[in-house]
């Protein structure tokens, strides 16, 4: 329907309204049918009255079917008003005041015209909604944004949902019924709820909890076989950037029971706004969250270096479309971080103030195989970055670490631990402020075991963990590179940094979790245990026992103080690495990396 039909519509539709009214009104206050001549005159002004207020208050443009008590509060008005005029019409122009006609004129009026518009809604609601082979629903949280879900839901046909109870531990609400939806329970016995009301899809539905209250409920939601979801961004419900539609899965941050860190990124401003930043690896999962945080901050260029073309060119152009109102010029670099002489001449060409080192192998089943490949990347190539920045006068250089690089048992964690050592004999020698930061395990990152659980969810199953007592400490991608960007704005020179991430989580709670609350029964996606992994262990330390410290440089931010440096002992094994087979490689890199001692020897810096 036209919106000029639709208009043309009302507009008869209203006619006939207030005829009728009138003529009723007139039947109940006079007895008869038969208009008078000024009783006509006062049908007319009422008419152009009542037409003229309804459009100044758009009520022909009201959506009726979401009617609400401001539309009600707005036809009170325009037939209030249209009564008065009309009546105060009457009175000066044929002295004429029969105050009963009026008023059961204004009544009737108020009836037809209030009354026809939200039959409309009740029709709707009540007629329109197809329940069948739609899942039975049940939201967490009766409050103002329940309510909302609840009534998207309910005005939504095209959604899959029926709600038909709320949970809330608002005891005041309890046996109440909102929106003829009743509240049913508390969270505490959500799943005998769920049971009882045959519940297929739970709506988490309170966006002022915080994570640690919010992940109370998510356990509780993870003992029955329904599918939670959670509500969106309240705002972005609230103006419709999102709907019923839109309730997004339960992600895995959700389940660390703790809120993410949240740094003090304003004070980096002052070491990146209009400088000259570098970041390798700059096309990885980490690298480009880095840069698209450091475009926040507007520095002059932004060197995006890396190894791989397709990923450096698609962070490339992202920036370029996501800050093409700034003056960032950003400069994509094609180089292998194991080639000295190019490092050196892209440090040399665009003399960065701030190099952030994120390029590594890190995957560790494959780094065993390929201990070598290990040595090159993450050992010579973080020497071969760090002795160019030296030699070009960067003031900060950021290396990005591993927990797995303390006390390490696998290839990758071993060369992560020597090139923290050469970077903070680097820090030693020279003027560039060398720092570390240390990760644990990066929620969505490349190699993350939450993607591939997922993946095997979406594939029926079953989950493959390695060990049934295997731990993590977890953080998300926005956290890591948040600690990054920190370490470079807190660093004096020689630190590791280490941020506080809670208790470790157990992988195959994690498993378990994930599968529950996607909607499927752990005995239908299954657990396989396929053993730990060469280099892998149970359980991953932050700091070695003598790295540790009290000190706090920073809210969640922890300072590992320097241990021994092997410098000597590393340049002798990347001479005569080479001719050895991978078995002695590999035993080599993992002694070296966990040796105790003292060495003075120092590292040459590159001239």
């Amino acid at each position: 329907m036209t919106f000029r039909l639709r208009i043309s519509l009302f507009i008869l539709f209203d006619t006939c309204i207030l005829f009728s009214s009138i003529i009723l009104s007139h039947y109940l206050v006079e007895g008869d049918v038969t208009l008078s001549s000024p009783t006509a005159n006062f049908t007319l002004v009422l008419l152009l009255t009542h037409y003229a207020l309804t459009y100044r208050s758009k009520l022909y443009k009201k959506a009726w079917e979401y009617a609400s008590i401001g539309e009600l509060l707005s036809i009170f008005k325009v037939v209030s008003i249209s009564i008065i005029i009309a009546a105060l019409v009457q009175q000066v122009f044929f002295h004429l005041s029969n105050y009963r006609f009026f008023t059961v004129t204004w009544l009737m009026n108020l009836i037809f015209i209030g009354g026809t518009r939200f039959s409309w809604r009740l029709f709707q609601e009540n007629f329109l909604i197809n329940e069948k082979n739609k899942r039975r629903t049940l939201i967490v949280g009766a409050g103002s944004a329940g309510m909302m879900v609840a009534r998207q839901i309910r005005k939504n046909n095209k959604a899959d949902l029926l709600p038909v109870g709320f949970i809330d531990d608002d005891l005041k609400k309890r046996n109440l019924d909102i929106l003829g939806i009743p509240v049913i329970g508390g969270t505490a016995n959500l799943e005998e709820m769920v049971s009882r009301n045959k519940i297929e899809n739970i709506v988490i539905a309170i966006p002022s909890l915080s994570k640690k209250e919010l992940n109370k409920i998510f356990m509780e939601c993870a003992k029955t076989r329904a599918k939670t979801q959670v509500l969106p961004m309240l705002e972005d419900l609230m103006v419709g950037k999102v709907s019923v539609n839109h309730f997004r899965d339960v992600q895995v941050e959700d389940l660390l029971g703790r809120e993410q860190v949240e740094l003090d990124i304003q004070s980096i401003s002052g070491y990146i706004k209009d400088k000259v930043v570098l970041v390798t690896g700059a096309g990885g999962s980490i690298g480009s969250e880095i840069c698209r945080q450091i475009s926040l901050f507007e520095p002059a260029k932004l060197i995006l270096l890396g190894h791989g073309e397709n990923s450096i060119f698609s962070i490339n152009m992202e920036l370029r479309d996501s800050f093409k109102n700034t003056n960032i010029e950003y400069i994509p670099v094609i180089a292998d971080i194991q080639d000295s002489r190019k490092m050196r001449d892209v440090m040399a060409t665009y003399l960065p103030d701030v190099v952030y080192h994120a390029a590594a192998h890190k995957h560790v089943p494959l780094m065993e195989s390929n201990p070598e490949e290990a040595i090159k990347n993450n050992v010579i190539g973080t020497m071969n970055t760090a002795q160019a920045a030296s030699y070009n006068g960067v003031k900060t250089f950021v290396m990005i670490s591993s927990d797995k690089a303390v006390n390490p048992t696998s290839v990758m964690g071993a060369t992560k631990r020597l090139a923290e050592m050469i970077i903070q004999q680097m820090d030693k020698e020279s003027l560039t402020r060398f720092v570390t930061v240390r990760f644990g395990n990066v929620l969505g990152s490349r190699g993350s075991v939450i993607p591939l659980f997922k993946n095997q969810i979406k594939k029926g199953g079953p989950i493959t963990v390695t060990h049934p007592d295997m731990v993590r400490y977890f953080m998300t991608i926005p956290e890591a590179t948040r600690l990054v960007l920190q370490a470079g704005a807190l660093a004096r020179g020689g630190e590791i940094f280490i941020l506080d991430m809670g208790d470790p989580v157990k992988i195959v709670d994690l498993a378990k979790n994930l599968i529950n609350l996607s909607g499927n029964s752990i005995e239908e996606i299954g657990i396989e245990y396929t053993g730990i992994r060469p280099g892998e262990k149970i359980f991953e330390e932050l700091l070695k026992d003598d790295e540790l410290t009290e000190e706090q440089i920073y809210p969640n931010i922890y300072i590992g103080k320097s241990s021994t440096i092997f410098s000597q002992e590393i340049e002798e094994l990347l001479s005569i690495y080479a001719n050895l087979n991978q078995d002695e490689v590999r035993k080599r890199i993992v002694d070296l990396a966990n040796k105790k001692g003292t060495t003075v020897s120092q590292f040459p810096i590159l001239i």
